[in-house]
């Protein structure tokens, strides 16, 4: 028991610490990274702005069109399944509302419990379909890569174990507590260094093809 609480504490301490700080960082570089690549000069008189469409191709984007949803509907509703339950479980969760109270001073309302514990469902059924289509499927098995297999592991191992956690499933609490925050945290670390990143850079990509195209006054 000493081992486990000892474990819980060095996860939440030392280990925390060190994941946040290459977290931060990381995301500040490859963000400047990005941004510092500017882009190519346009000569071209605008025909149109930029920040209105940019912002309508970031919204219109999120939604998929129904020519995809008839083609790949499992890799939609998949979709959908883990991002809202992922979501729901990470921000409006009261615990991790506390922790983000504790770590910047500020929070917001949380749900029931029973609600985010069923979206916490929702997002585990969402990634383990989607695991299964990808194995199942011929094309996507072939152009999957180590990273890919990665990611979806990293992203898999916080939510399985938290939802194990707050069950109380395995026992000791203290070492499937400490095993969940060293999941989060091996996320965090890889995060802006894999295909994670796409959290943050698909909304700038999104917005610059809408900008580009909002100023050659082309509807995107």
């Amino acid at each position: 028991m000493n081992e486990s609480m000892d474990f819980l504490i060095w996860t939440r301490g030392t280990a925390f610490d060190v994941a946040v700080t290459i977290f931060v960082i990381g995301i500040i570089l490859r963000l400047f990274e990005i941004i510092s690549m500017g882009r190519k000069q346009n000569l071209a008189d605008p025909k149109g702005s930029e920040f209105g469409p940019g912002m309508r191709t970031i919204l219109s984007r999120s939604v998929p069109d129904l020519g995809t949803f008839r083609r790949q509907p499992l890799t939609v509703v998949t979709g959908y399944m883990f991002h809202i339950g992922l979501l729901v479980s990470l921000f409006l969760f009261a615990p991790h509302i506390e922790l983000f109270r504790a770590t910047f001073g500020f929070g917001w309302p949380s749900l029931p419990t029973p609600i985010v514990d069923a979206a916490t469902v929702l997002a585990i059924i969402g990634l383990l379909a989607a695991l299964w289509h990808r194995l199942m499927n011929p094309v996507m098995r072939k152009i999957t890569t180590f990273e890919d297999w990665l990611v979806w592991t990293l992203t898999f191992l916080p939510i399985l174990t938290g939802y194990l956690a707050f069950h109380r499933m395995v026992n000791p609490y203290s070492l499937m507590l400490g095993l969940h925050i060293l999941s989060v945290e091996a996320l965090m670390i890889a995060f802006p260094f894999t295909k994670l990143m796409h959290t943050f850079t698909v909304f700038l990509s999104r917005w610059y093809n809408g900008a580009m195209n909002g100023r050659r006054g082309v509807e995107s």
